[in-house]
């Protein structure tokens, strides 16, 4: 007898959940600043919601040998949660952290913060351009750059690694800047800024930004 050939079906898999996966991904701000920062950061961040879509870094040049408050300052005037940045601290949505003196901060696979000793060997501590440039590296579309006030240059190297790898770079312009140092010298840098604002007017481009790209951000970078 006979018995008629049977071909089993190849078992249904689950749709997949990479899309999903890389929207949980979200955008990444830094704000970068030096001299003059502390009050455009909080002009920045006080009117961020409490559900604004993206996670937060920020940097301002500070001696390694005397504490910062920063975190403690700007959390009384915000509505984001604050903190100091930790070695290996996840980066996530609606949440801000500080690094703090004596370190530089790289952004790392996972969106993760990595923190190294600052030593002598670069002229601004902490260094804007190093976490712009490793920002750039690994949120690329995803990364949003903003040069605050500040004395010198740092941060104009690295919007230019911000630019390059498709992610938006923001300055604040010279007349409401207290000193426009930092962001003029990323404005001269042959395009790599997107936009120039007053500071006051950052907030609301950072949450039009923001929105767009997490809704894109299942896009590769």
């Amino acid at each position: 007898m006979v018995h008629p050939v049977t071909t089993a079906l190849p078992a249904q898999t689950a749709p997949s959940t990479a899309p999903r996966q890389r929207l949980a991904r979200p955008p990444i701000v830094a704000l970068v600043c030096s001299a003059g920062g502390l009050q455009a950061l909080t002009s920045v961040l006080r009117p961020l919601p409490e559900a604004f879509p993206a996670a937060v870094i920020v940097l301002q040049h500070h001696s390694p040998d005397t504490p910062s408050y920063a975190a403690e300052l700007l959390a009384r005037h915000c509505r984001l949660p604050f903190s100091a940045a930790r070695q290996g601290a996840a980066l996530r949505a609606g949440t801000v952290v500080v690094v703090p003196p004596g370190k530089h901060a790289l952004v790392t696979l996972g969106n993760r913060l990595a923190l190294i000793s600052a030593d002598h060997s670069l002229p601004y501590r902490p260094s804007a351009d190093l976490l712009l440039t490793s920002l750039a590296l690994v949120a690329a579309r995803r990364a949003i750059a903003v040069i605050l006030s500040g004395r010198g240059s740092d941060g104009a190297t690295g919007a230019v690694a911000v630019h390059d790898f498709g992610g938006t770079v923001i300055a604040a312009d010279k007349e409401s800047s207290a000193y426009s140092a930092m962001p003029q010298a990323a404005i001269s840098r042959g395009g790599a800024v997107d936009h120039v604002l007053p500071v006051g007017e950052i907030a609301a481009l950072l949450i039009s930004l923001t929105r767009r790209t997490r809704r894109t951000s299942g896009l590769p970078g």
